[in-house]
């Protein structure tokens, strides 16, 4: 296929991901400091889900094209029958929650929430077939994770329909060699969004050759991506050698609580705003970057001496959303933790807003329910570059306006409970109301059937 021709006005979508139903805090993530920090306290559905709905809202009336993705089918009792529990769901439910209360805490995830996870993606401007791709992570380092890919690359096969337009690739294969974590791993680098772009993939750990056994690695904490996925990604998407840069994290970023690279750092345009500590060779990284892109790189370095690692994941300042506005500025969007953290407000202060940057403008948003199990403002949302001609392609109602904040707001308030410990799962109301809410979700959103129990008998 051919690359189309005339496409125009190219902006980027932030989807971001709805909290699900059963948001809880079961510390199931090893390597995410908050979430272990936060494992069994209360959580509060409804109000994460609404933090999440007022983000976006800011952000579409900030005049920011934003989109929306729904959760999960949660609990996933197909997972938990296929590792043995039998009987009615009930049964199901009381015997997990018996005999594997932490594969009870599992298959009840809310994680999807955080959609830079969900997929990686090219946009039709760098593409040689001229089509936007996707491929869904296989998230195989993290068993809650492992169990969203058919769901995820159901959802975006439904929104992005169009074969004319939009290609599907499929999830790597769920091995430790090819590791994969989505886009929480991936920058795209350009001088505006409808140039061609130049991809920075960043890894923890190589799974074959000699460099396997030279290269530095994480002690405490495990490498979740590898080169190979990330050069198997590049491969679906048809990148070239000139079009991709691949960097390996830092493992002492690793060992400190970085378990993605949009922990550490984070790109928009052609600013590249990072912690000294985000990559193994830093130097390289950035020559690299430079030589394949048309427009010059900006980098912004934090150095150890402003934002120790320490506070750097524990306010997530990095993984922040970094935004393009129309007369060439951009706006870092923080979480509420940036401000509470003097030494890392103060560096916003003087080294970013004082700095000769495109950085105009902190936001401060409170996604206090996201961020108690590690996801800050950037985990929560995927970025998806589309030409003016892709978005009116969108299947579904997914693009947010006014009237399908207020109806997301409204189905929130109806079916999500406002207090949820990790031992009210094994609630079989729980489970039927998770069903109900979705599967009116899914007609409200236009997508279809996506859900396995909807599927079941069709």
């Amino acid at each position: 296929m051919k690359p189309e021709q005339g496409l125009t006005d190219y902006r980027e979508v932030n989807f971001d991901g709805l909290v699900g139903p059963t948001h809880n805090y079961a510390g199931l993530a090893l390597g995410n400091v908050a979430s272990m920090r936060h494992g069994g306290l209360e959580a509060n559905p409804r109000e994460g889900a609404l933090q999440g709905l007022a983000k976006m809202k800011a952000l579409m009336d900030a005049g920011y094209p934003q989109g929306v993705l729904p959760p999960q089918q949660r609990p996933d009792l197909g997972a938990l029958r296929t590792l043995g529990f039998s009987g009615s769901d009930e049964q199901v439910l009381a015997r997990a929650a018996g005999e594997a209360p932490q594969l009870l805490r599992a298959v009840c995830s809310a994680a999807s929430m955080w959609t830079a996870n969900a997929a990686t993606v090219t946009p039709s401007r760098d593409a040689p077939d001229g089509r936007v791709h996707f491929t869904p992570a296989n998230l195989q380092s993290s068993f809650h994770r492992y169990l969203e890919p058919a769901t995820t690359g159901r959802v975006l096969a439904a929104i992005f329909r169009d074969p004319a337009r939009f290609a599907h690739h499929p999830v790597l294969p769920a091995t430790p060699a090819f590791s994969d974590e989505g886009a929480a791993n991936h920058t795209r680098l350009a001088g505006e969004h409808g140039e061609a772009g130049v991809h920075l993939y960043v890894y923890g750990r190589t799974a074959f050759g000699w460099e396997n056994e030279k290269s530095p690695a994480p002690r405490r904490f495990p490498a979740r991506q590898t080169l190979e996925a990330s050069q198997a990604v590049a491969r679906q998407h048809g990148l070239s050698a000139a079009q991709t840069v691949f960097a390996q994290q830092h493992p002492e970023a690793i060992d400190a609580g970085v378990f993605h690279n949009d922990v550490i750092a984070v790109g928009n345009g052609p600013v590249l705003l990072y912690h000294e500590m985000a990559f193994l060779d830093e130097e390289g990284t950035l020559e690299a970057l430079r030589e394949r892109m048309s427009t010059p790189l900006i980098p912004l370095r934090i150095p150890r001496e402003a934002v120790s690692l320490e506070d750097a994941v524990g306010s997530y300042l990095f993984n922040s959303q970094l935004l393009s506005n129309a007369d060439g500025s951009m706006t870092l969007v923080v979480p509420g933790e940036c401000r509470e953290n003097e030494g890392v407000w103060r560096t916003l202060q003087d080294h970013l807003l004082a700095g000769a940057n495109p950085i105009g403008e902190v936001v401060v948003k409170d996604v206090k329910q996201s961020m108690r199990n590690g996801g800050g403002p950037a985990c929560l949302r995927l970025r998806v570059v589309l030409a003016a001609e892709e978005r009116a392609a969108l299947s579904g109602r997914v693009l947010l306006d006014d009237g399908l904040h207020a109806e997301l707001v409204g189905w929130v308030k109806r079916h999500y409970r406002d207090r949820l410990t990790p031992e009210d799962l094994a609630d079989p109301a729980l489970a039927r109301e998770t069903l109900t809410a979705l599967d009116e979700l899914s007609q409200l959103l236009g997508i279809g059937s996506v859900y396995p129990f909807q599927l079941e008998g069709a």
